[in-house]
Order: structure tokens, then C-alpha cells, then sequence
């Protein structure tokens, strides 16, 4: 259930009209009355997943009587455009599920309410790495954490063990580094170099946070990945290009396709997940019978992506409202929901649940205890601020610097001018 970072160019810019009114949306009771609270998920209401919220909402509303949950899912196409139209009416729901990066958006225009200035011991309950990811500052909002953790997830990688030693590489001593993946190119390149795909494609921006450069300035107020390490880590890129361990169809493939060269046997590493597993088994059985699996390769701390649980800070009954989105987070809920989703959890000391750290030697129990120490030890490297629009430039730019007509310094210039000039 990964979540990929979506546009927020018009979240950014009708969302901000939400400033200009003076509606409180949100709940549609007020006084003394019974409180009706509108809960939305993104496409969760299914098969799978209908039963659990609708336990859920039934037992908050058995523990808070005269409380009534209206629970809507919005389907995944144009989430975020929906999220900016309701904004800019004043008509977001009282909890609401989004990612960092709409959140930020919209905590900039005041939609949101800062957790951390209604309840400060909320921070206490959730993986600090995650309620940091939940905590905005820049140069349109007040600091502040602007929703619950919810849920995390990340995976391992996988790697065909045939191709590496087919290729004058040992299988059995797998890179964990990203320093060590270069190193292992330049001795990959000569040998099946065209041949064969090294790596997953061209980097984004938590590439360059696992590998250690300094995405953002203190305040939060610009972009500084155009450091003399981000421009050490686009020429590694380049030098993989050069070395032709990073073919040309990797310049312009996306996640689909990564998996579809790995599965077709002509790729070595893929950043996978822990369906990966199964679905390599089950549809690539013949890759399968040669694959590893590893932690994320990273410099630093592995990647990860999460989920929140924000509140509309013009609802009519916003202690109500905090009170269900603290109650759809509480590690009890989020457990059951993760068991259902294989995702994982934000709450401190969920992820020591057995689920989570399973006996065994087979591949999916050994992935299961891979992904939860990078949940324990990992990071959400992207930052808010850094939209889709951001990602798909940098990678542009990091294409035009591996076919030579920008250098890697030009590449990054290029891209931190476009990203701060949004920000401004």
C-alpha cells in the first residue's frame, strides 16, 4: 500500500483561498445536541477494509455517546484536487486521511489544526522519526505538527543472485551502502554492461536523504540539495551511465517498469516491497528460484513513506474531532488495521509485536523482520514541501546530466532555483 507522492500544484493554489473565508465547515450540528463528526478516508472503503472501519466508528461511538461518525472514502484519482476544492469551501471534513505533503499545503492556509499546540503529550505515543515527519516549518506556517502518524511503510530490496555472479560480482556479499552499490557497478559495467540494469531507475529526492545530503536549510525556508554532496551523488549516476550499468530505458521508467525488467530477469536490484515476494513467486518463478532479499540500501537510515490523520481546524467540535483521530492512531487500532494492510505501524512499540517479527527462515518471514528494524531505525526523507511537480524536474535534470548536456552541478542548480522559487 505505498503511497506515491501525487501533485499539489493546485492544492497549493486553491487551497490558500481557504485564508480568505470565513466558514467553519467541518461538522454540520453544533450546541448542546448530538455531534455528528465527518471521518474520510482514500479508498479504503472495500472488501478488505469496510468491516474494520465500521467496528471502529461503532465502538468510538459506544465509548462517546451522542456522538455519530459519517464516514466517506474518496476514491485515489484526484484526491488531493479534492482535498484543495473542499479546503477552498470550507467544507473539509472534521479528520481526514492525507500524506505529509497535502498536509503541509493545507496546514499553510490554516485548514489544519496544530496538534502540537492543542496537545503537546500527543508526541509521546507515536516514533519520533514519524512525528517529525508530521512537524511543518517554513516560510508560510506556523511550526507545528499538523497530524497524527498513522500508518508507515517501507520495504526491502531484492536482487537476482544469477546476475551478480554471472557478472563478476559475489551474491553472498550483497552491497548495503549506496556508496557500495557504485563501487559494485564499476565492476559490473564492463562486464554486462547493456546487457543488463544495475539499479531501479534514476534517483529521487530520498535517495539523496539516504544518502546523506542536506535536503533543506535549518528553517525550512529553501532547498540545499546542490551541495558538493548531492553533486557527488548525480555524478556516481553518471559514472554508472558512463560504465553502462544504467541503460537507457531506465532514464524514463517508472516504479511498474523497474518491476517489470527485475521480474523479466534483466535487472539486478529492485526497491521492493513485502508483496514483491509473493508476486515474484507466484509470476516470475524462474527469477525467483535466484532471488536475495536485503535491507534498503542506504548511506544513512532507510526511507520511509506514512500516512496521517489530520483535523480540520474550523471544525465545529475540534476536541471531539482530536479525540477520533488520537483513537484511529492508538496502537491497538493501528494494529489491527496493519495486520489487514502489511503496512506498518507509527505508534512506539507496536512494530515488537510478533506479527511484526515472525519466526522462520523463509523469505517472507525474513523480510518481515528486515522491514521492521528499518521501520525502528528508519526515516520519512521526503520533505512536505518537495511536490511531484519537484520530483519529476529533478528527474529530468538527472536524465539531461547522465546524457551530458547539463553537468551534475547544473542538473541540481536548476532544479533547487524551480523548487525555491515555488516556496517563495
Amino acid at each position: 500500500m505505498n503511497k506515491t507522492i501525487k501533485t499539489a500544484l493546485s492544492l497549493l493554489c486553491s487551497a490558500a483561498a481557504v485564508v480568505s473565508f470565513g466558514g467553519c465547515g467541518g461538522s454540520t450540528s453544533s450546541g448542546s445536541g448530538p455531534i455528528e463528526l465527518k471521518f474520510q478516508t482514500w479508498n479504503l472503503k472495500n472488501d478488505k477494509f469496510t468491516g474494520y472501519f465500521q467496528d471502529l466508528i461503532k465502538q468510538f461511538e459506544k465509548e462517546n455517546k451522542g456522538v455519530h461518525i459519517k464516514w466517506v472514502d474518496q476514491p485515489a484519482d484526484n484526491y488531493e484536487d479534492k482535498l484543495s476544492t473542499d479546503a477552498a469551501a470550507n467544507s473539509l471534513p472534521d479528520v481526514i486521511d492525507m500524506g505529509p505533503e497535502a498536509a503541509y499545503t493545507l496546514a499553510g492556509a490554516g485548514a489544519l489544526l496544530n496538534i502540537a499546540k492543542e496537545e503537546p503529550n500527543a508526541k509521546d505515543q507515536y516514533l519520533d522519526a514519524a512525528w517529525q515527519s508530521a512537524t511543518f516549518k517554513g516560510p508560510h506556517l506556523e511550526e507545528g505538527t499538523y497530524g497524527l502518524p498513522w500508518y508507515l511503510n517501507t520495504g526491502p530490496t531484492l536482487y537476482n543472485k544469477a546476475l551478480l555472479d554471472e557478472c563478476g560480482l559475489d551474491s553472498s556479499k550483497v552491497p548495503k551502502t549506496q556508496d557500495e552499490m557504485f563501487a559494485n557497478a564499476e565492476i559490473f559495467g564492463p562486464k554486462c554492461g547493456g546487457k543488463y540494469a544495475m539499479t531501479t531507475g534514476l534517483p529521487s529526492i530520498q535517495d539523496f536523504g539516504m544518502y546523506g545530503v542536506p535536503l533543506m536549510n535549518k528553517d525550512h525556508t529553501k532547498f540545499t540539495f546542490n551541495d558538493p554532496k548531492g553533486v557527488a551523488f548525480v555524478q556516481h549516476y553518471v559514472d554508472m551511465y558512463k560504465a553502462k550499468a544504467f541503460t537507457d530505458e531506465m532514464l524514463n521508467t517508472s516504479n511498474s517498469g523497474e518491476s517489470k525488467s527485475f521480474n523479466s530477469g534483466s535487472q539486478v536490484f529492485l526497491n521492493g516491497s513485502l508483496y514483491s515476494i509473493d508476486d515474484m513467486k507466484k509470476n516470475a518463478p524462474k527469477v525467483y528460484e535466484h532471488m536475495g532479499i536485503t535491507s534498503m540500501v542506504a548511506n544513512t537510515h532507510p526511507n520511509m513513506m506514512m500516512e496521517m490523520m489530520t483535523v480540520n481546524a474550523n471544525s465545529k467540535h475540534k476536541d471531539m474531532a482530536l479525540k477520533l483521530a488520537k483513537f484511529v492512531t492508538n496502537s491497538k487500532n493501528q494494529l489491527a488495521f496493519d495486520k489487514k494492510a502489511n503496512v506498518f505501524p507509527s505508534s512506539k512499540g507496536t512494530i515488537d509485536d510478533p506479527f511484526f517479527n515472525p519466526s522462520g527462515d523463509d523469505m517472507n518471514a525474513v523480510g518481515m523482520r528486515m522491514v521492521a528494524k528499518q521501520v525502528r531505525e528508519g526515516r520519512i526523507w521526503g520533505p512536505p514541501q518537495f511536490t511531484a511537480v519537484d520530483g519529476t524536474r529533478l528527474q529530468e535534470q538527472i536524465a539531461q546530466a547522465l546524457q551530458g548536456k547539463v553537468t551534475p552541478k547544473q542538473a541540481l542548480d536548476n532544479v533547487v532555483e524551480y523548487a525555491n522559487g515555488r516556496l517563495k
